[in-house]
């Protein structure tokens, strides 16, 4: 099994993280990944996304032009990666952040509404871990339990006692993602 995964949004709405956390889940898992970031001279409120690819077997280059899975969370990250979803692939999306929605037919499309869920819950940092949760119930390319062993490991310790917050994200994220 291998996933090749691209998560683009805003500087500041965690993508980055979202990432980090996903790669490292992998590697809690012994799996092979990799984790490419990209993000523009602003960084928050810039654009930035994130290349994860998990996999059972070496991977050969980090580099991809096509994705299996596309995690967007503003309109410019919509209409820079949909095209570069491979038929057949899933995208997911923050309806918040999306003003026209995704349009090809050849794909399997899901809408999140994490922006919105994440001001419910009166935390907007929790907003990526609801994302991320979204993703590993329609692709659970890792488990819930390598989650928390990489939220451990890459949270510095102070904010250990906020991994439980973060764990109930991605169960609400499981909860809210629907297939469009």
């Amino acid at each position: 099994m291998t996933k090749e995964i691209i998560i683009a949004g805003f500087g500041g709405q965690g993508v980055l993280s979202m990432g980090k956390i996903l790669a490292y889940s992998g590697l809690m898992e012994d799996k092979e990944v990799t984790w490419m970031p990209a993000y523009g001279p602003e960084q928050r409120g810039g654009t930035a996304n994130v290349t994860v690819i998990v996999s059972d077997e070496r991977i050969s280059s980090p580099i991809l032009s096509r994705f299996d899975i596309a995690i967007v969370l503003n309109q410019p990250s919509l209409d820079k990666f949909e095209p570069r979803i491979k038929p057949g692939g899933v995208l997911i999306y923050d309806g918040y952040g999306v003003i026209n929605p995704p349009t090809r037919e050849d794909i399997t499309v899901y809408r999140i509404d994490a922006m919105d869920k994440a001001a419910e819950m009166k935390n907007g940092k929790v907003f990526n871990m609801i994302v991320l949760g979204g993703l590993l119930k329609v692709c659970p390319v890792v488990s819930d339990k390598g989650v928390e062993k990489a939220l451990y490991k890459t949270l510095p310790e102070r904010h250990h006692a906020l991994i439980p917050l973060n764990m109930e994200a991605i169960k609400t994220g499981k909860e809210i993602i629907v297939k469009e």
